[in-house]
């Protein structure tokens, strides 16, 4: 709603600049699109990012995350030295010379 008042303010400032005759009046024009075009781009701005943000009700409260944190870790699956070695000999390294052509 807030963005539609802006775009009237600077819709009306526009007007005013147009059709003044008393440079008084233009600057009050001028004066509110200025504000109108910044309050318009700002209120814009909001609406977008609220529209994109996750509700106050889906984040984790602090007692959610301290019991996430005190969750016992599984231990990550260890690479064995023998598939290791088999995958390191199937790429070759700098150390092994290549064929010139």
């Amino acid at each position: 709603m807030a963005r539609w008042i802006m775009l009237g303010f600077t819709i009306l400032g526009f007007v005013l600049v147009f059709s003044a005759k008393a440079p008084g009046l233009l600057a009050i024009g001028l004066l509110l699109a200025l504000i109108g075009v910044i309050g318009f781009v700002l209120a814009l701005a909001s609406d977008r990012i609220s529209a994109n943000a996750r509700p106050d009700a889906s984040m984790a409260s602090t007692e959610d995350l301290v019991a996430l944190r005190k969750r016992p870790q599984r231990p990550s699956p260890t690479v064995t030295p023998s598939a290791a070695g088999a995958s390191a000999a199937a790429t070759p390294g700098d150390h092994e010379p290549r064929p010139t052509h």
